[in-house]
C-alpha cells in the first residue's frame, strides 16, 4: 500500500512516500481503507522527537481519518464493511498513523461518521474539537452559564472552543486578532478583544468585571500573569500548548482566589474520555455546526510540504486535507 512514512526522526525532509506492507489486524482491530487524513501540530511533534512515544519503525505519520471499514476482527461487534468511519488518535502510543491506504484502528477508537456529512469537513475539525471538548469539559468541569475566556479564538482549537462552549450555554468572551473578530462572533462569542491591543486586560477586566469562570489559552503565550488576575473565585485555568514556555504563576493571587491551573495533553486522555468527545462531536457534526473555517485539498504526496507549512505557522485558521488513494 502507499504511504507517508519515515524511519527515523528528524525534519520533514524525512518523511517518505512509497510502498509499505499492508497492516495486519488482531481480533480487536477494525481494517479501514482510508480516504482523507490531516496533519495537526502535534504530528510535527512525533515526527521530529519533540512528543517521545513509542513509535515501531518504519513509521506511518498522522493521527486522523475519515474512511470505510474493509475487515473487522474476529472480536469486534458494532462495525460492518462498508460503514463509513472516522478516529483521532493513531500515531502514538504504538500505533502506526492514518497516511496511508489503509489503517489498523483498534474497535475501542474508532466512531462512526453521522450520515452526509463530509469527510473533509470532518476530518478538519476531529483533532481540534476533541481537544476543545475534552479541555472544557473533563479538564476545566465548565458548566452551562458560566463565561469563558478564549485565547486565540480564530485558530483551529480556538474555534472548536468558541463553537462548543456556545453550543453548552456558556458565555464565551475571545481574544484574536482584529481581522479575526467578525469570525469570532459568527462562531458564538460575544465579545471580541485584540490580544495586540496594549489595554487588552483593562478591556477584559471591564467586560467581566466578576471575574472569568474558565480561562483556555490555545495561543502558546500561557501569560498566567494575565489569566489570574481575570479569574472570578474558584475560576480554572487550562494550558493547552507551549511545551518551552516558562511563565510567571502568581500563587498568592491563586490561592486567594481557590483558583487552579491545568495542563492538559490529548495524547494522554483515555479511551472513555475519547469516546465521550466523540460523542459530542458527532451531534454536533450532524447538526451542521461544527466544521473547518477553511479547507485545503491536497494529496499524499504533499506530506513533507505540510509539514514544512504547519511548523512555519502558514496555517492560520486552514485545514490542510490529503486525500489518500484507492
Amino acid at each position: 500500500m502507499r504511504a507517508a512514512y519515515i524511519e527515523e526522526i528528524g525534519p520533514p525532509e524525512n518523511i517518505r512516500l512509497g510502498d509499505l506492507p499492508r497492516p495486519r489486524i488482531g481480533p480487536t482491530d477494525v481494517l479501514v481503507d482510508v480516504d482523507v487524513t490531516t496533519v495537526n501540530p502535534v504530528d510535527t511533534f512525533v515526527r521530529s522527537g519533540l512528543y517521545r512515544t513509542p513509535m515501531p519503525l518504519p513509521f506511518v505519520i498522522g493521527r486522523d481519518l475519515v474512511g470505510r471499514v474493509a475487515a473487522c476482527g474476529e472480536g469486534v461487534a458494532g462495525f460492518s464493511t462498508g460503514d463509513r468511519v472516522w478516529c483521532n488518535s493513531l500515531g502514538h502510543g504504538g500505533r502506526q498513523g492514518a497516511a496511508a491506504q489503509q489503517a489498523t484502528v483498534p474497535a475501542d477508537r474508532l466512531y462512526r461518521l453521522p450520515p452526509g456529512v463530509d469527510p473533509d469537513d470532518a476530518v478538519g475539525v476531529l483533532h481540534p474539537a476533541a481537544t476543545a471538548a475534552l479541555a472544557l469539559f473533563q479538564h476545566a468541569q465548565a458548566r452551562p452559564g458560566e463565561t469563558v475566556l478564549v485565547a486565540g479564538a480564530a485558530g483551529n482549537v480556538g474555534s472548536a472552543l468558541v463553537r462548543i462552549a456556545t453550543q453548552a450555554g456558556m458565555r464565551v468572551i475571545a481574544t484574536a486578532r482584529a481581522a479575526d473578530a467578525e469570525y469570532c462572533r459568527m462562531l458564538g462569542a460575544s465579545d471580541v478583544v485584540d490580544y495586540r491591543d496594549s489595554a487588552v486586560g483593562e478591556r477584559l477586566g471591564a467586560m467581566c468585571p466578576g471575574g472569568v469562570d474558565v480561562v483556555v489559552d490555545t495561543s502558546g503565550v500561557n501569560d498566567l500573569t494575565a489569566a489570574v488576575d481575570l479569574l472570578a473565585f474558584r475560576g480554572r485555568i487550562v494550558v493547552l500548548s507551549g511545551p518551552h514556555a516558562q511563565p510567571v504563576l502568581p500563587v498568592g493571587s491563586l490561592y486567594m482566589k481557590d483558583g487552579s491551573v491545568t495542563g492538559f495533553a490529548i495524547s494522554h486522555a483515555t479511551i472513555a474520555e475519547l469516546a465521550e468527545a466523540a460523542r459530542m462531536i458527532n451531534r454536533l457534526l450532524a447538526r451542521g455546526v461544527l466544521r473547518p473555517r477553511s479547507v485545503e485539498r491536497v494529496s499524499l504526496g504533499d506530506a513533507v510540504d505540510a509539514h514544512l507549512r504547519m511548523e512555519r505557522g502558514e496555517l492560520h485558521g486552514k485545514r490542510l486535507v490529503m486525500h489518500v488513494p484507492s
